[in-house]
């Protein structure tokens, strides 16, 4: 899969878990590049930042882990670590 259609699937994926959740926005999104996964962290950061544009996203702290080892398992992946969501405040009682 082209580089762009991998971070826009990512963006997609992370989008729609926190819309599922009720979150206002994604605050932080936390990935690990594998050895073999076509991006470099400058790369990555860039396709990540178009594609955030008007999305929950939009403005998120991106954290990025870059793994060496081409034999490990995921060494062709991007895989998501974490996503830190901004919920709404909760109504306080009576109010």
């Amino acid at each position: 899969m082209h580089e762009t259609g991998i971070v826009r699937d990512l963006v997609r994926r992370i989008e729609s878990a926190a819309r599922e959740a009720g979150a206002e926005r994604i605050a932080r999104v936390s990935v690990r590049l594998g050895a073999l996964s076509q991006f470099t962290e400058a790369h990555f950061r860039i396709h990540f930042d178009e594609d955030v544009a008007g999305t929950l996203a939009e403005g998120a702290v991106l954290v990025i882990e870059t793994a060496e080892d081409p034999l490990d398992p995921h060494a062709q992946d991007v895989l998501i670590q974490s996503v830190d969501l901004v919920m709404p405040d909760e109504i306080p009682p009576g109010g």
